[in-house]
């Protein structure tokens, strides 16, 4: 297997901390539940699962020659950033606040695009790299959430081995995994680093994503094709079966952004019992659906439950009318 061969530019403060979520977990009445935090991953802004792949994409931005790209103000270059619009939400800072803010705070050329939302590759971007070509610039391209970059998927394929150096640490075995999928290579990398995982040890384990795209089908197809890709990049040496792919839908709403019911229940039991933050576009839906798979018995009680926190916080202000004041 390749993946200990890929260069990598560290930018996490180490593995991501383990958390028992125990008053969680009693109030569920059914299996264990744990998170992994990568909302606190890393000293960059507010640190997050894009950190994470970012160490597999930096050795490659730095060889490249380029001087425009993400994570410019760690590395002295300039950064270029399409923000869209992707979310019809009528708070009144929706379009000035969460990443914009911290984007603008950290000196991007940021713009905001007036598109709506859409998990493949968009016009928008592929605009600002010609801009930036036509100014003398050497623009680094890293699409939506890194995932259609030939490397976004290894940083979460090598997440699933910090992930079994952990369970021998504190004695304990996940048999499940619950991410959020959206532009996919988070999840895609996840079940190219498990598969590679099982291979050397035997041990099988349930990767299910929650979608939050609204986009199931077309979510699914771009799922499967990264982590195949994924596989590819590390070596695993065989084909990902099908039943390595669980993406469930019924948790995102009708539209990408907008919080449903469920999305709101989740995230005041995160909140309430363990004071741990989830947004209403991804992790509110993932961890609801994490909620209901416990209650319903989909996952059963014998299990030990590792939920993905991916980050997202800083979208809560965006929404701040879901909890007004008195």
């Amino acid at each position: 297997m390749r993946l200990p061969e890929i260069p990598r530019y560290p930018l996490t403060f180490g593995p991501s901390p383990l958390q028992h979520l125990r008053r969680l977990s009693e109030h569920l009445a059914g299996a264990q539940v744990w998170a992994k935090r990568e909302d606190v991953n890393g000293g960059l802004a507010f640190g997050g699962n894009k950190i994470r792949k970012l160490e597999y994409l930096v050795p490659d931005i730095l060889a490249s020659g380029a001087d425009t790209l993400a994570v410019a103000a760690h590395l002295g270059l300039r950064c270029r950033l399409v923000q869209e619009k992707w979310v019809p939400w009528d708070d009144p800072v929706n379009d000035k606040v969460g990443n914009i803010l911290l984007s603008r705070m950290m000196g991007a050329d940021s713009r905001l695009d007036d598109r709506g939302f859409d998990i493949g590759i968009r016009d928008s971007w592929k605009q600002a790299l010609r801009e930036v070509e036509e100014a003398g610039g050497a623009p680094y391209p890293i699409p939506a959430g890194a995932s259609e970059h030939p490397l976004g998927g290894v940083g979460f394929a090598n997440w699933a081995f910090e992930v079994a150096e952990q369970e021998k640490a504190v004695g304990v075995h996940f048999d499940t995994v619950v991410v959020c999928t959206v532009t996919c290579s988070t999840h895609a990398g996840m079940v190219a680093g498990f598969a590679a995982l099982e291979d050397l040890t035997g041990v099988r384990r349930r990767i299910i994503g929650i979608d939050a795209s609204a986009t199931l089908e077309k979510t699914r197809a771009q799922l499967e094709r990264i982590a195949r890709h994924t596989a590819e990049v590390i070596e695993l040496g065989r084909d990902l079966r099908d039943d390595e792919f669980e993406l469930l839908g019924d948790w995102a709403g009708d539209l990408y952004g907008i919080p449903v019911e469920s999305t709101m229940d989740a995230m005041r039991l995160g909140a309430e019992l363990e004071a741990m933050i989830t947004d209403p576009v991804y992790e509110g839906k993932s961890l609801a659906g994490l909620v209901d798979l416990v209650r319903g018995g989909d996952i059963p009680r014998s299990s030990t439950v590792l939920y993905a926190h991916l980050g997202g916080q800083p979208a809560v202000n965006a929404y701040h009318s879901l909890w007004p004041g008195s």
